[in-house]
This record gives C-alpha cells, sequence and structure tokens, in this order.
C-alpha cells in the first residue's frame, strides 16, 4: 500500500480520473515524444463517454499543442480490459508512427500501464504499508495501544506531517474561496452556485440546524470550486473532494482543535481512503460513486470520531457505517459534469458522515459488519453494476442528458 500523499493529490478539478490523470499521461507522454510533429489520442470508454464534460480534451490538448497538433478521437462504445479509462496516445513523424503508449487512468489522478502504477518517483510508487486491511491495523492499535494516526506515522516518510499541512491549507482555502464565489458553473447545466447562500441562511437558525447547515455549505463550497475547475485536494478524488475538508473545517470552526489534532485527524482518513483504493477501487468509473462519495463519507466519519475521542474499534464502526450506506451508488453524472448529482451528494454525505461518527460514539464500537467485509462488498457490487451506471453519463440520472 503506497503513501497517503497518493491519496491525497494537490490539483485542479473538476475530476481527478478525467482531468488530473489525463493531463499527467499527456505530460509524461510529450516529454518522452517531444520532437513528434503531430499527436492522435483516442479517448476509450467512460473517458470518452464524458470526457467533453470532464474537460478531458482541454486539459490534453493544454499539454500536447504547444508540442505539436493534436487530434482528440472519441471511442464512448469500446472498453479496453484493464479499466474504463484509458487513452492511447500516438506521436508521428510525417507519417511514420514515432511512438504509442496506452494508459489507464484508474481513480484519484494515478496512472497505471495495465500491469504497473507509472508517473511516480521511486519513492512514490514503492509500498510503505505491511499491513493493509483494517482488521490487521485495528488489532496493533490494540496490541500497541496506539492509534490508526501513529500506524501512519511509523510508516510514512518524516515529512508526512508538513504534506498534511499543506494539503489542510488548500482544502480550508477551497471552502473559502467557495463562500465567497457566486455565479454559474461552467458547463450546459446553468447550475447556480448554492456555497454562500446556504451559508447566509444557516447563520440565521439556531445551533442544531445552523451547525449542519454550514456543514452543507463548506461541502457546497469546496465541490462548486471544484467544478469550475479551481485548487483542491483529492479525498479520494476530485468528484467527492467536498466531504472530509467540511467535516474538518466545520469542527475546527465549532471546537477550535488544535492544527496538529487536525493532521492527526486527516491522516487517519487517509489511512482509511488507501485501504479501499488498495482492497477495491476510488474510481466512479470501475465501481460507481460508492467508490467516490462513499469512501470520502467513511474517510470524514473516521476522521470525525477520532477528534472526538473515539476508539479505534469506534472510529473503524464510524467508517464502516459511512460506506456502507452508501452501497450500490452509481456514477451517473448529467451531462457528463461533476455537478448533479455530485455536488449535492458531497453534501449530503458530509452530514452522513457525522451522523455516522455520532452513532459510533453512543457504542462500545462492537459490530457484526466489519469495514474490511464492506470494502469486498463494495467492490464485488461495483463490479456487478452495469457499465450505465459507471461513469459513462448513459444511465440513471444521466439517461438522456448529453453534452453538447
Amino acid at each position: 500500500m503506497q503513501s497517503i500523499k497518493e491519496l491525497f493529490r494537490i490539483g485542479n478539478g473538476p475530476s481527478s480520473s478525467h482531468t488530473m490523470g489525463p493531463k499527467k499521461a499527456a505530460l509524461l507522454f510529450t516529454e518522452a515524444q517531444s520532437d513528434a510533429e503531430r499527436f492522435v489520442v483516442t479517448l476509450y470508454g467512460s473517458l470518452a463517454a464524458t470526457g467533453k464534460g470532464h474537460l478531458t480534451d482541454e486539459a490534453i490538448l493544454s499539454v500536447m499543442e504547444p508540442v505539436a497538433p493534436t487530434t482528440i478521437v472519441w471511442q464512448p462504445k469500446i472498453f479496453l480490459p484493464f479499466h474504463p479509462n484509458a487513452l492511447k496516445m500516438e506521436a508521428f513523424r510525417g507519417n511514420r508512427l514515432s511512438g504509442s503508449q496506452t494508459v489507464y487512468s484508474v481513480g484519484g489522478g494515478a496512472l497505471s500501464d495495465g500491469e504497473k502504477a507509472i508517473g511516480l518517483s521511486e519513492n512514490e510508487g514503492r509500498d510503505i504499508y505491511p499491513m493493509t486491511t483494517l482488521t490487521e491495523i485495528m488489532e496493533w492499535c490494540e496490541v500497541t495501544g496506539k492509534s490508526y494516526w501513529e500506524y501512519v506515522e511509523e510508516c510514512e516518510d518524516k515529512d508526512i506531517w508538513d504534506y498534511l499541512e499543506e494539503v489542510w491549507k488548500v482544502m480550508k482555502a477551497a471552502v473559502k474561496r467557495g463562500l465567497d464565489n457566486e455565479g454559474v458553473l461552467p458547463g450546459p447545466l446553468s447550475l447556480h452556485r448554492k456555497a454562500t447562500s446556504y451559508f447566509i441562511k444557516a447563520k440565521g437558525y439556531k445551533a442544531s440546524l445552523q451547525s449542519r447547515g454550514l456543514v452543507f455549505s463548506y461541502a457546497l463550497a469546496v465541490s462548486e470550486e471544484n467544478a469550475s475547475g479551481g485548487q483542491i485536494v483529492t479525498a479520494p478524488t476530485c468528484g467527492s473532494c467536498g466531504v472530509v475538508p467540511s467535516v474538518l473545517y466545520h469542527l475546527e470552526e465549532i471546537r477550535d482543535f488544535s492544527k496538529n489534532r487536525m493532521l492527526r485527524a486527516l491522516a487517519t482518513a487517509g489511512l482509511f481512503g488507501n485501504i479501499v483504493k488498495k482492497n477495491a477501487s476510488i474510481s466512479g468509473a470501475e465501481v460507481g460513486c460508492q467508490g467516490e462519495v462513499g469512501v470520502a463519507c467513511a474517510m470524514a466519519a473516521a476522521a470525525a470520531n477520532q477528534l472526538f475521542g473515539g476508539s479505534p474499534a469506534q472510529i473503524e464502526y464510524a467508517a464502516e457505517m459511512g460506506l456502507e450506506h452508501h452501497l450500490g451508488m452509481t456514477c451517473d453524472p448529467v451531462c457528463g459534469l461533476v455537478q448533479i448529482p455530485c455536488i449535492e451528494r458531497n453534501a449530503y454525505a458530509a452530514a452522513r458522515a457525522l451522523d455516522a461518527n455520532l452513532y459510533s460514539s453512543f457504542t462500545d464500537g462492537i459490530h457484526r459488519v466489519s469495514f474490511d467485509r464492506v470494502v469486498n462488498v463494495m467492490k464485488e457490487t461495483g463490479h456487478d453494476l452495469p457499465s450505465l451506471y459507471k461513469e459513462t453519463g448513459e444511465g440513471g440520472l444521466a439517461k438522456g442528458h448529453k453534452f453538447s
């Protein structure tokens, strides 16, 4: 299991799989084929089906066009066997093919050639976590008396806290920008930003309703920033980037937790997300929205429970509920945009994360269905979902809506 730095990636939206990943792939290819006279990029499967809405072509062209003329070919009906998000990049000198590479954007901005991760430095690509299931790690916590964040500290490089501090700064900045920005999000839906109005309305309610309204506003703020191409942190993806920061931002605001405690909560959130990434998937194109918003909810629930002093068992239970109650959630973006239903789902999942934390805090942490079991079920469920409901923009809420 790799570093949580690979889960928490700082970048620009609207999609980690469809924008960040393809842009990075294009950069790597053009560096290797800098003498090319023209490029042809073929997008396959989900990457092609919702690519226009996710600005996939714009991300690729922004890198390749300055080097050589580039043609984008769309093949939404062709799915390559390794992963639904595939692209083939070809370089030509005259009529001669001088280079070709097929790359898969596997979620969270990560890339694979079908056998191994690519685009990582030697340190980034190595496995550093010897234990990769929550069951093992929770047993380690019980034996050592330590918590999840301490396992992260033992496995990661010394600079992990500096990195998480930067992640937290970017997350908070996205909340603040999102609360300040108004207007209409880009794309054919003409969707108005809602974060500011939710924030203002929430301030007028009494404490209990105000708390929930503020969480909504923070999640909307980050998700709207993502939808407009702003800087965010994948947590675990761009499409689900509003859940973790909204919950943690809210708790820091109302409880005045120290910076160190916030960073430890982030470390724990990253560990839970990393386990899902390792043992299942965080790609909407592979397992549906349960792998994005569902995992984000689990991460936020675990982080919140730790902040409130939960035991390792209670933290695990909070995360388990956060993911379990998103099982089967489809990925069906209207017009292929990370807007409807994605933005609203982020806000609702943030509230569910706080509910999972509260529910778990009333228990001793003992329950029947483990987090690891839910991760396995999520993987099985995702594989059983028809491709219509996995980021192709052809089923569910997206049916009948095409990006023009």
